[in-house]
């Protein structure tokens, strides 16, 4: 069976999709998967095995500029990228208006999310067949669901599997100190950053623990940040910039990680590296990195989660300033490389 899964973005969300692909392998043998995705985000898909070819669009840049990608040939090449191949079943796994268009231009079996259950109105409307995925739970469980309904097998009672091979990933271009930690500081939306001075206190006690702190970052504004934050310690690295594969390879090598909601945190949880995540304006119950060792702190005040961008209190995160402060999410962590969670509480906060 050939199966072509529309998924463009974003980091953490193509990490959610990954378990499903190996429950679809598990049950039906030989079944080969395709994958349209962003390229900003194509190394995600690649790092499951059965994922064979990407077609990667560009719908950020595109949008900047949608007059000169048509005048290049960018969307017409798209076009005809997806429709060179006839798939058994195609499966939109965002389910928004985005991934309905690159549907629209697909060959198969379209199958999606009903519009009771989709994330935008209207996806729903270019799938040959819909299903209802209940909205109120873990985005990876409503993952599995919607594929065991595309393919038709039970959807497997065991824990997410995302079947990344360690082994294969690449080396690093820097050599870094043992043990180390790596800091996930940055992240989209302002309110779900936590305090700069806060990440300074907690890179000292980190260090003064024996620890080496090492601090990722993907444009200009978090790579400024890190190397703030780097001000608090001599025994810290502002990491040079590395693609997503490097970045699960420091992630893989390294003693855990300390992480805000962000793409990276969902990474290092599908690692199975001990991870504290830390949220405020966002429900871990229902996008929670997920994995081995993981622990999800979620801030206590009343407007906890907000679901806003930007904090309508203050200009910091009030909820992270009150209730998270450094020497929490430190004892958090610590409590966390010596317990393993039980299955039931994989998912929850």
């Amino acid at each position: 069976m050939n199966v072509l899964v529309v998924k463009l973005t974003s980091m953490g969300d193509l990490v959610h999709a990954l378990p499903a692909i190996t429950d679809a392998v598990n049950a039906i043998p030989g079944i080969q998967f395709d994958w349209v995705v962003d390229e900003a985000f194509a190394e995600i898909a690649k790092l499951h095995p059965a994922v064979n070819t990407l077609i990667t669009t560009a719908h950020r840049r595109w949008r900047r500029d949608l007059w000169k990608s048509i005048k290049t040939g960018e969307l017409s090449a798209l076009w005809k990228h997806v429709r060179a191949k006839k798939y058994d079943v195609v499966i939109d796994a965002q389910n928004n208006l985005k991934s309905a268009i690159v549907m629209s231009f697909t060959r198969g079996l379209r199958c999606g999310m009903d519009r009771h259950s989709a994330r935008e109105k209207f996806a729903h409307l270019v799938c040959h067949k819909t299903f209802t995925i209940p909205l109120k739970q873990h985005a990876i469980a409503r993952q599995r669901q919607l594929f065991a309904k595309a393919l038709g097998y039970t959807v497997p009672d065991s824990l997410p599997d995302f079947s990344i091979d360690q082994q294969q990933l690449p080396a690093l271009p820097i050599a870094l100190p043992s043990p180390y930690l790596v800091f996930v500081h940055s992240t989209t939306w302002d309110a779900k950053h936590w305090p700069e001075r806060y990440w300074q206190q907690l890179i000292k006690i980190a260090v003064q623990a024996g620890y080496h702190v090492v601090l990722p970052w993907g444009n200009a504004n978090e790579q400024a940040r890190a190397n703030r934050l780097a001000e608090a310690s001599s025994g810290t690295t502002v990491l040079p910039r590395l693609s997503i594969t490097q970045q699960a390879a420091m992630i893989s090598r390294s003693a855990g990680a300390i992480c805000v909601d962000t793409g990276l945190g969902h990474v290092a949880a599908a690692l199975d590296k001990p991870a504290v995540h830390l949220y405020g304006a966002t429900d871990p119950a229902l996008i929670g990195a997920t994995g081995l060792h993981q622990r999800h702190l979620l801030a206590e005040f009343e407007c906890v989660p907000c679901y806003r961008q930007k904090c309508k209190i203050a200009a910091e995160s009030a909820c992270f300033v009150q209730s998270m402060q450094p020497e929490k999410v430190w004892a958090q962590f610590l409590a966390q490389l010596d317990v393993v969670p039980a299955p039931k509480m994989i998912l929850q906060s």
